[in-house]
């Protein structure tokens, strides 16, 4: 019999432990290594997520591991008013990565994160109002939940006042089509801006955007949407924060996702990748920011800020970026991984969609037809099948969106794992196809 039905492990997980958010995987994890994660069985599955999107570096990297061990034995966590050398050190290297950005400041986690640069965002202006994308995630907590709009929202409560939403481009399933039938990005920013306007009451402080909204659907903002948008929020008086928690550190084949269109925020967050899996995050924003912000009386004390364990693992992560060319290596492999998934969509009716950048991309599944109508029932099928032959890939469910394959290895994969999830994907689509409608979701030959 499997370990994995251990009967005590289930009973006290059900008796003991809160469920967060959907369902847990059937496996009991004992230890994770590189590319993969083994079970209670000591079965290896390949992690095609990079754990929560953020194990950038796979698990347990000797020099992340080693970092870790030092810096225990130095100092893991001090007073908040007290510094250290790795986070000054951290704040330097993050600046010098992201010129104009010369100020930062070291939390935990993304929602964290994002609470601080939209706190910092309405002091800075005097204004309240925060905008974001209707498919948004940007955290569980305060405002960063009332800037989520992927899911999430009811039975909690008011939002914050002040918390407005437009539709986020979508060039699969375009509102605003020009002739040809492709995504008019540029009418649809006015229309939705046009709607912010006439819903604002004059106090419109921030807008807070992923370049990739990964919990929506892996939707990409196209190229020029972001310099668009910067355009519209300076003539409002708006600052634009960009939530870069997993866009962020080399995934998409540039250092951050914004540097592609060569368009620098406000104010960036980071989080996720920056940390290879441990809880590390940064609000990075220009010197005149900063100093307005402190002069107002900026305050965001909290226990975990400026630690220097974690500081010290986020350097050691720059270092094996920068040593190792990852950041280039994401745009080789991920150019693979695209063409690859791509040929799946080729062979399957049922893949409707290839999308993202580097090695943070999105497979959609639809119901067969031309229609691109979701299906939500059969991407649960492909997951668990892929699941069970070996290989985790993270499923969106979203209203309105197909079932959403989050595809986000760790730039360290190797090229044989690359193809071992490809090869696993195509037999887990092959398996639930045969099981059900045979060969109706094959793609004519």
């Amino acid at each position: 019999m499997s370990r994995n039905l251990d009967n005590a492990f289930w009973s006290a997980a059900r008796k003991h432990l809160i469920r967060y958010g959907g369902a847990f995987e059937p496996a009991i994890i004992e230890r994770a290594e590189g590319s993969f994660v083994y079970d209670a069985d000591s079965r290896p599955i390949l992690d095609f997520t990079s754990g929560q999107m953020s194990a950038l570096l796979g698990h347990g990297h000797p020099r992340v591991v080693a970092t870790v061990r030092r810096q225990v034995e130095t100092v893991a966590h001090l007073f908040s008013g007290m510094l250290s050398r790795p986070v000054v050190e951290l704040a330097e290297r993050l600046a010098a990565l992201a010129p104009g950005l010369d100020r930062a400041l070291l939390l935990s986690t993304g929602a964290e994160a994002n609470e601080a640069a939209i706190r910092m965002a309405k002091l800075v202006t005097g204004k309240h109002e925060i905008v974001a994308f209707s498919k948004s995630w940007h955290g569980m907590t305060g405002v960063a939940a009332s800037a989520t709009y992927s899911a999430g929202r009811k039975g909690y409560g008011p939002a914050a006042v002040g918390s407005i939403a437009i539709p986020a481009p979508n060039s699969f399933r375009p509102r605003f089509k020009k002739a040809d039938g492709s995504l008019d990005w540029a009418a649809e920013l006015d229309d939705a801006f046009a709607l912010v306007d006439s819903q604002s009451t004059g106090s419109l402080a921030a807008f807070i955007a992923e370049p990739i909204l990964s919990s929506g659907g892996m939707l990409e903002l196209p190229q020029g949407y972001l310099a668009a948008l910067k355009q519209k929020c300076r003539e409002r008086g708006m600052l634009l924060i960009l939530d870069e928690a997993q866009t962020g550190v080399g995934r998409t084949g540039d250092m951050f996702a914004f540097q592609r269109d060569g368009v620098t925020p406000d104010i960036l967050t980071l989080s996720k990748t920056i940390g290879a899996g441990l809880p590390l995050a940064a609000v990075m924003t220009t010197a005149e920011i900063e100093e307005t912000a402190h002069e107002r009386g900026f305050l965001f004390y909290t226990t975990h800020v400026s630690d220097p364990l974690p500081a010290a693992v986020g350097l050691t992560v720059l270092d094996v970026v920068e040593e190792e060319g990852l950041v280039e290596r994401a745009r080789l492999l991920g150019g693979k991984l695209f063409d690859g998934l791509s040929g799946l969509k080729q062979r399957y009716e049922c893949v409707g969609d290839v999308r993202g950048r580097g090695l943070m991309l999105g497979v959609e599944i639809v119901k067969n037809g031309q229609g691109r109508e979701p299906d939500h029932e059969l991407g649960a099928k492909i997951a668990a099948e892929a699941f069970r032959r070996g290989l985790s890939m993270n499923i969106v469910k979203l209203p309105g969106m197909g079932g959403v394959f989050r595809i986000a290895p760790p730039l360290t994969i190797s090229e044989d794992e690359l193809d071992l999830g490809l090869r696993t994907i195509s037999e887990a689509i092959e398996a639930v196809l045969s099981s059900g409608a045979g060969r109706a979701g094959m793609a004519a030959e």
